[in-house]
């Protein structure tokens, strides 16, 4: 049968019909995932097209994923970065929203207290065992949405539930029709979908959800879940690791508009970003990320990045604030102690600190030369260098400038006899064996020295 397609005006084939495969051996796709050696990257070289959807947004699970990976957070703790999600998300949303347990008492009064500050975004959403009860208690609180874990790979399915697809595709589609019946959304969590037989149960799967929806008159959102973190970018891909492919089977062979479709990864192969910018590009509207990238083993996507892909795509900030970025990284090391390593990318406390003399005469020349971009307007965050054995006079002059504030005329050069004393002073500490980078605290007793008192410790 041949129909129009809403989303490329073209005539397409739409007698693809996938029937769920009740298999009696579990498809572990032992060629890919053989275990005993690093996955293998598979490649159909079938494309798909590029379907950015007109809107895309970004969705949080630092209180979900990101909080079983760290000491739990305080219900203070979890306001305050609520507070600060919304305040870098910006007016219109682009942080759409955050999904919170439900079980305790505390993780109640977390919920209720986010929801009395009245924010408009991000909108509060939970996360729920399937019972009867728990839909009750979201219903109860006057939740729209929540999350629902529907495992679909085999190794989940056979290994872990001790089921059937069939038996778990009727265990789920059961626990959804529960969430209708309470009136809320589900939001369907494919756990494992980049091991999972995409078109023998995925696709089967979520086109009965679709079905059930639309009996309902009540949406379903599907949250593709890159569990393991093996999703790749690349155009060609073979499933079931290919995200082009996932997220074009979901929408050509599932009917998931793009608004309904979101990505969840995970960085065990450092694709996460990657991936969730690829899934943007080819159709889903929601990124799922935590704050930091804190989760499950090596992390979730980090919502900060995904709100610089998100100006890198769109061209535009759209009202985002990302020197809330800088807030948020302090708010994590002061008040949750909280160890960011130094080296991360925008919130890292090193992230944009050269230690080599060359790079800071570039600095010194030309901030632009060095820097990534203006990383002192836009994060709150300016360029810094780090005194050690490398770093040259221009390095010293930089770090003086900086530290003092010294900009014009009375910044001083990397001839000046200050600059040209401290580092004879610095070439003395090194050659006598130190291995350690200079403190602030010591950098600046010296210059105060040296300067006769002129430039006195801050």
């Amino acid at each position: 049968m041949l129909e129009i397609s809403r989303k490329t005006n073209l005539l397409e084939q739409k007698n693809y019909r996938y029937s769920l495969q009740d298999v009696a051996e579990p498809n572990l796709y032992r060629d890919i995932y053989d275990y005993e050696s690093i996955p293998k990257v598979a490649f159909n070289q079938r494309r798909v097209p590029m379907n950015m959807p007109e809107e895309i947004w970004i969705t949080d699970t630092s209180f979900r994923d990101g909080q079983q990976s760290v000491d739990p957070y305080t219900v203070d703790q979890i306001v305050s970065l609520y507070k600060l999600m919304s305040k870098l998300g910006g007016p219109y949303g682009i942080i759409r929203q955050t999904e919170f347990f439900i079980y305790s008492q505390k993780d109640r009064e977390a919920v209720e207290k986010c929801r009395a500050l009245d924010l408009p975004f991000p909108e509060i959403t939970t996360w729920i065992r399937a019972s009867k009860d728990d839909f009750k208690l979201v219903k109860d609180l006057g939740i729209r949405e929540t999350g629902i874990l529907v495992s679909c790979s085999d190794y989940h399915i056979f290994k872990k539930m001790k089921l059937t697809r069939r038996q778990a595709m009727d265990k789920y589609l059961e626990t959804v029709a529960m969430a209708f019946e309470a009136g809320v959304m589900p939001r369907c969590h494919l756990e494992d979908i980049t091991r999972a037989d995409f078109y023998g149960f995925v696709v089967p799967f979520v086109n009965a959800l679709m079905a059930m929806s639309r009996d309902a008159g009540i949406p379903v959102r599907i949250r593709a879940c890159d569990t393991m973190g093996y999703g790749v970018p690349y155009p060609g891909a073979a499933l079931p690791r290919s995200v082009p492919g996932i997220v074009y089977g979901l929408q050509h062979y599932s009917d998931v508009e793009s608004e309904y479709l979101e990505w969840h990864g995970h960085n065990d192969f450092y694709k996460a970003v990657a991936n969730a910018s690829t899934a943007w590009l080819y159709g889903a509207s929601a990124v799922n990320c935590s704050l930091l990238g804190i989760g499950e083993r090596t992390g979730n996507i980090p919502l900060e990045a995904m709100c610089f892909e998100y100006a890198s795509l769109r061209g535009a900030l759209d009202g985002m604030n990302p020197a809330v970025i800088t807030e948020i990284a302090d708010y994590f090391k002061k008040e949750i102690g909280y160890k960011i390593p130094p080296m991360t990318p925008f919130v890292g406390d090193h992230f944009n600190v050269t230690r080599a003399g060359i790079h800071a005469d570039g600095l010194m020349k030309d901030e632009e030369i060095y820097n990534i971009f203006n990383t002192g307007k836009i994060l709150n965050k300016p360029a810094k260098v780090m005194i050690g054995p490398n770093s040259g006079l221009a390095g010293i002059a930089y770090w003086i400038n900086q530290n003092y504030q010294l900009s014009g005329n009375e910044a001083v050069q990397k001839n000046d006899p200050l600059v040209v004393s401290m580092k004879e002073w610095i070439d003395a500490q090194f050659a006598s064996g130190r291995v350690a980078s200079l403190s602030t605290h010591e950098l600046e007793l010296q210059i105060e020295n040296l300067s006769g008192g002129q430039l006195k410790r801050l």
